[in-house]
């Protein structure tokens, strides 16, 4: 990888207000997060005064980025309220996009053609050192706002070890992924595996990398294409929250704050607020899909918001900057 330097410096250049960019204006700055309860709004937003003028998107519209974690028409499912939640708080006609990858999501919103999106810790990092994005949202699923990073293999897998991985292919998820790539890797470099330049390069590493999706890469492994996976360990639980049969973890990372909302950096700052307000004082219908009702296939994984700080997504870029990660993967 040419003309590396350390993620940490590359954020000093993206701008004073450092990882978690602008929350409306004022500079993102503040580390008193509203208190929140899961299953619904944050208790400061519930008792806040709903937004009623309408704000003046570019054009009346606003796009909608989702990140390509799940089937397109399940997703479409899943983020229609937060659609209708947007059209009826700021006045405009909202649509969802679906993305083709992370890249793509933060290519759209850095040239305004997108508004708003949702996207892994690990690429709204980058796309805020590039100036791509803004992170307004952190998002909380299942019991907490952090998650895990999961390095899976078979139950019957000769894989004891992260050293065993030596000469395998392993299959990871996005490029971008923190819990897909970042942190799998991070974990392999640990145990003293060569990684190489990934996750830009693929070669020079001591194993054979597959890049695609959570979903795609724990079923490569399912389908024993691959001696192991690296993957979010959502992707690996069944409906009891329990670890699949047939499957075991070699390694576990968590801690991993979990995913935000981001927003495009041409919106204005009266814009940047209104997306997050809107989200942030929405009722629990918003989280339960097309069909209103709880506990349903299309329901989000997230049941909560709160507006993110710099200091939220920190220990992604000290991972990223362990690895020498900078913005020329948003490229790649």
């Amino acid at each position: 990888m040419s003309n590396r330097r350390e993620f940490l410096e590359l954020l000093g250049v993206a701008g004073a207000a450092g990882l978690a960019g602008c929350t409306g204006g004022s500079g993102g700055e503040s580390t008193d997060a509203p208190t929140s309860t899961p299953g619904g709004a944050s208790t400061e937003a519930a008792t806040a005064t709903e937004t009623s003028t309408p704000v003046p998107f570019n054009d009346g519209r606003l796009t909608f980025y989702m990140s390509p974690s799940e089937p397109q028409q399940l997703m479409e499912s899943q983020y229609e309220p937060v659609k209708s939640r947007f059209e009826e708080q700021l006045g405009v006609t909202a649509q969802l996009q679906y993305a083709a990858g992370y890249s793509a999501a933060l290519q759209s919103l850095a040239s305004g053609t997108g508004d708003v999106g949702e996207t892994g810790p690990f690429a709204a990092a980058l796309g805020v050192a590039n100036d791509r994005c803004e992170i307004v949202l952190q998002r909380y699923g299942y019991g907490s706002w952090t998650y895990a990073s999961v390095i899976v293999t078979q139950e019957d897998s000769d894989i004891e070890s992260l050293s065993d991985l030596a000469g395998e292919r392993v299959a990871f998820a996005d490029r971008l992924s923190a819990s897909g790539a970042l942190y799998p890797l991070y974990m392999m470099k640990q145990a003293g595996l060569a990684i190489g330049d990934l996750p830009t390069d693929t070669g020079d590493a001591d194993f054979t990398p597959q890049f695609s999706s959570h979903a795609e890469a724990f079923a490569a492994l399912e389908r024993g294409q691959v001696a192991a996976a690296g993957v979010g360990q959502f992707i690996t639980l069944d409906d009891n929250r329990e670890l699949k049969d047939g499957f075991r973890y070699v390694e576990t990372e968590d801690g991993i704050p979990r995913a935000p909302v981001i927003v495009s950096p041409e919106l204005s700052d009266e814009e940047q607020q209104a997306v997050t307000n809107a989200m942030l004082e929405a009722s629990e219908s918003m989280y339960l899909g097309a069909d209103g009702e709880a506990d349903t296939d299309d329901d989000l994984w997230f049941s909560d918001v709160r507006e993110a700080t710099n200091e939220t997504y920190q220990p992604v870029v000290e991972v990223a900057n362990e690895l020498e990660i900078t913005t020329e993967l948003l490229d790649g």
